[in-house]
């Protein structure tokens, strides 16, 4: 009686094991959601629905973009963070939540919670002026704000975000005092500097890309050691002496811990071999992105040297939330 019900035990754990292998073996076989960690019409938005589409056909299986937007971006990487790690979800995120937030506030997540897959893209930020700033190059912007400190401002998309943690860099490395003016997102950022209400600012290349070619917006610097390929003609922060002025918006795919291997491996080998893909990097130009992939532990080890940036500089400029 005890071999039968022995055997009996045997064939179900067979069956159950057989039934998860084939389950594992069969994915993806429904739909997998690709969190946003922003508001839909972003950068980041923009990307991932490229990302989405390309790889959701080469996967043969529908990615709906889930926008989960709040704090920072924290709302959706903690939403990531907390989902089963089954291969239905995953992220698209920018550095602000895993290297930035994490040294403004405490957030309800640790690095170790995600699983880097690999990067897709790269957005320069740009340091622009007004049109009708008198300064057309950006070692004439710190020789002005050198004569006359704290008469001129910049604009940032609020507190602890890439263009305030960028624009306060440029102050440290060039040692000038230029005011900070918070508004509520990149968009109206941008706007107060077109309206005059600010001189300058730090932004991603893509959302100034319209207003430097209709001339309302001067770009001063590139603010890295790579000129733009949308841009040729700027030249970069590097290049001007201040090549500790970096500041690019790296793009990358992340999942919640603890993904099977070989799940992991398949959806990354998709992603790279869309972002790869001549159609997907055209489409990235046109965002005013360059695409970039990367192996998980060398996107790890990036989003750590963002991480250890960003604290320096917000010790050093007593930045906060506020």
């Amino acid at each position: 009686m005890l071999s039968k019900i022995a055997a009996a035990c045997a064939f179900t754990l067979g069956a159950v094991a057989l039934s998860a292998a084939h389950a594992q073996a069969a994915w993806p076989n429904k739909t997998i959601r690709l969190v946003v960690p922003y508001s839909a019409g972003g950068p980041t938005d923009a990307i991932a629905r490229l990302v989405a589409r390309q790889v959701g056909a080469a996967l043969n299986q529908t990615i709906v973009v889930d926008n989960k937007a709040g704090a920072g971006g924290t709302i959706g990487v903690n939403d990531l963070a907390r989902s089963a790690p089954d291969g239905y979800t995953f992220a698209l995120v920018a550095p602000g939540p895993l290297a930035g937030m994490p040294n403004l506030m405490k957030v309800p997540y640790a690095p170790t919670d995600v699983q880097y897959l690999t990067l897709v893209a790269r957005i320069p930020s740009v340091i622009v002026a007004g049109k009708d700033v008198p300064v057309g190059t950006l070692p004439e912007l710190v020789a002005a704000a050198k004569a006359a400190p704290d008469k001129f401002n910049y604009s940032s998309a609020g507190p602890g975000t890439t263009p305030h943690i960028g624009f306060e860099l440029l102050k440290q490395q060039a040692q000038i005092n230029v005011q900070h003016v918070p508004y509520k997102g990149a968009a109206p950022a941008v706007t107060g500097v077109l309206g005059g209400e600010v001189q300058f600012a730090m932004v991603d290349l893509l959302p100034v890309l319209p207003h430097v070619k209709a001339g309302t917006l001067k770009v001063l610097a590139v603010a890295g050691d790579t000129r733009a390929p949308q841009a040729p003609q700027v030249p970069t922060t590097k290049e001007l002496g201040l090549p500790g002025v970096k500041m690019d918006t790296l793009y990358g795919v992340i999942a919640p811990k603890g993904l099977p291997a070989d799940i992991q491996k398949k959806f990354r080998d998709a992603v790279v071999a869309a972002v790869q893909s001549p159609e997907l990097k055209n489409q990235f130009l046109e965002q005013g992105a360059v695409a970039l992939t990367s192996t998980p532990e060398e996107y790890r080890k990036l989003m750590q040297a963002e991480s250890d940036k960003w604290r320096e500089v917000v010790s050093k400029g007593h930045i906060t939330l506020e």
